[in-house]
């Protein structure tokens, strides 16, 4: 049998988080938008808490976002007739492709709380349609292990598939440990991979690098392997983590504004197709 690669921290940080005021309350940067090189095939994540009004009407092209609600509801209003309102541990999908126009809103009087994540298109697959898939939390398939359990949101985890259908090939996981609990997490080496702890503490990788709730890490791999890597987990006290992968799309890009492009000029042309009504009609319900 091949060994397996063993995955190791490759990087990781406290997020630091900014008070922005009402309707956006409060805003850190998981994978800090300025580092996005270390992310392929990724290219930010946000944490936000927020009122409704902040994240009204707008667009996207180029890229896909993975949005996880982390408490409160989140109500998704798209120009294609689309709604939606999602709870605590639903994830929504979104393609933005060629021309997404979209809202996402607290509900009520709600103090919503999300991740979003962008994960990059290759040029190829920029110009797709728009779509959306949201994944209720109990759609997603909860596998226990020992000492806690795994829930599989996208790709082949722990003897079960996600329900996520991502055009380019990720892993998300969400893995709940109690204290003293081990775990070994089975993802492709040549999948670029990062970690962020929702609750607790833990040691990451083969050095058990200590990280606690709010901090996030990448990890070591192989880009021209095409076996499977073990990571590591042991809670240090009760454990929350969120677990992500994709296999790196290595092409230059622009992310502008709502737009993540190859080119200047096709962010250009982005702008002006929207501004143009190419986008469609407003979001609204």
């Amino acid at each position: 049998m091949t060994k397996r690669f063993e995955r190791d921290v490759a990087s990781h940080w406290p997020v630091a988080y900014k008070q922005n005021g009402y309707p956006h309350v409060q805003q850190g940067w998981v994978l800090p938008p300025e580092r996005k090189d270390e992310f392929d095939p990724f290219i930010l994540m946000a944490e936000d808490w927020f009122k409704r009004g902040t994240f009204s009407d707008h667009p996207h092209r180029g890229f896909q976002t993975i949005t996880y609600v982390i408490d409160g509801r989140l109500e998704h209003i798209d120009n294609h007739g689309g709604h939606s309102i999602l709870d605590a541990g639903d994830v929504q999908y979104m393609n933005a492709g060629w021309a997404a126009r979209h809202a996402e809103e607290a509900v009520d009087d709600d103090l919503i709380h999300t991740l979003q994540l962008w994960l990059n298109l290759p040029k190829t697959l920029k110009t797709t349609t728009t779509s959306y898939q949201n994944v209720y939390v109990e759609e997603a398939p909860l596998v226990p292990i020992d000492g806690g359990h795994v829930r599989v949101y996208s790709g082949d985890i722990a003897g079960v598939t996600g329900p996520m259908d991502s055009l380019v090939p990720i892993t998300m996981s969400e893995v709940s440990l109690q204290s003293g609990a081990a775990y070994e997490h089975i993802i492709p080496t040549n999948h670029n991979a990062f970690v962020y702890v929702l609750a607790g503490s833990l040691e990451l990788g083969t050095s058990a690098t200590p990280l606690a709730k709010t901090h996030a890490a990448t990890l070591t791999y192989d880009e021209t392997s095409d076996g499977e890597s073990v990571v590591r987990l042991k809670a240090t006290s009760r454990a929350k983590l969120l677990i992500y992968s994709g296999k790196p799309i290595r092409e230059d890009y622009i992310a502008h504004g709502p737009f993540v492009m190859n080119t200047e000029e096709e962010i250009r042309q982005a702008f002006r197709d929207y501004h143009a009504g190419g986008f469609g009609p407003p979001a609204v319900k």
